[in-house]
């Protein structure tokens, strides 16, 4: 046992050392073969690399699929990546959609001021509604003018369209407007086309009643609700609503101002209705006449003398 071993290592360690040089010979020879610039050697080396590389891609296709691997993992990074970005915009974008949508209705209600036609000798002033101190047994809002911009008490209030209430209570900056739908609320209207003079009472409802209307038979639905100037609190001619019957047949007014958004309000400054003064100057008898100008009463006789 022991030549047998000694035998082994005798034969082992020259063999190693043969293949070691015939490798590193191998290797040479492929390097300087490699590095030789000849058309001979050019052909041979594409001969070579024509017959090697082909029988060579099943020992590629694991690197081939690793690198498509990693270049499909970069791939998937960069698109969350992007998603992300895509998510994050998306929500800024509907930020903006949503401002751009209230800056609209903002600019869409005030282009309806600017179109309300009004009697060329009101004059107004808007404001911006502040708060809303509706209730079932109160129904007003609260404007950001008041006494330092002229408000008076009792003046009428409208929106883009129609009347919305009048001034009820007045401070240094602010100013309360009892609505139309106030149950403390009456407005003297007229309904035409068929002239009949009504009162609409609010009952804290979104359609108030009519009240008083002098022959219900010429009163059609549809019909339009003005404003009739009676009592002078009023000016006449502003756009209330149009006539509508409940199920129970009551005649109502579908208001035309839209009470669900009220954010500005235009306050009309009117000073009432100029009242009439019976002077004795303008209206008078012969005999008052007579004795107011003693000379002319006693004729030319008395000028005479």
């Amino acid at each position: 046992m022991a030549r047998d071993k000694y035998n082994s290592n005798d034969y082992t360690g020259p063999l190693r050392r043969l293949l070691t040089a015939v490798l590193v010979l191998i290797l040479a020879a492929v390097f300087i073969l490699w590095r030789i610039d000849s058309p001979r050697v050019e052909r041979f080396r594409a001969q070579v690399t024509d017959s090697l590389v082909p029988n060579l891609d099943w020992a590629m296709a694991p690197v081939t699929g690793a690198v498509n691997l990693l270049r499909d993992f970069q791939s998937y990074q960069r698109l969350s990546e992007q998603n992300a970005e895509l998510r994050s915009e998306l929500r800024r974008m509907q930020t903006w959609k949503e401002a751009a949508l209230q800056l609209e209705q903002e600019n869409a209600r005030l282009l309806d001021l600017n179109k309300v036609r009004l009697d060329p000798r009101l004059t107004y002033v808007t404001g911006v509604v502040m708060a809303d101190s509706g209730s079932p047994f109160r129904q007003s809002v609260l404007l950001n003018v008041g006494a330092r911009d002229g408000l008076v008490e009792g003046w009428a209030t409208m929106d883009g369209i129609g009347l919305v209430g009048r001034i009820s209570g007045v401070g240094e900056n602010t100013a309360r407007v009892i609505l139309l739908t106030d149950a403390s609320s009456r407005i003297p209207s007229v309904i035409q086309p068929s002239g009949q003079r009504a009162i609409v009472a609010g009952d804290n409802s979104a359609a108030p009643p009519i009240d008083f209307l002098e022959n219900p038979d010429l009163v059609r639905p549809g019909d339009r609700v003005i404003s009739s100037g009676d009592g002078g609190v009023f000016p006449a001619g502003l756009l209330i609503g149009q006539i509508a019957a409940d199920p129970g047949g009551r005649l109502r007014v579908r208001l035309a101002a839209d009470f669900e958004r009220l954010e500005f309000l235009r306050v009309l400054r009117h000073h009432g209705t100029t009242a009439l003064v019976d002077r004795p100057s303008v209206i008078t008898t012969g005999e008052p006449a007579a004795s107011a100008n003693p000379v002319a009463a006693a004729g030319p006789a008395a000028a005479s003398e």
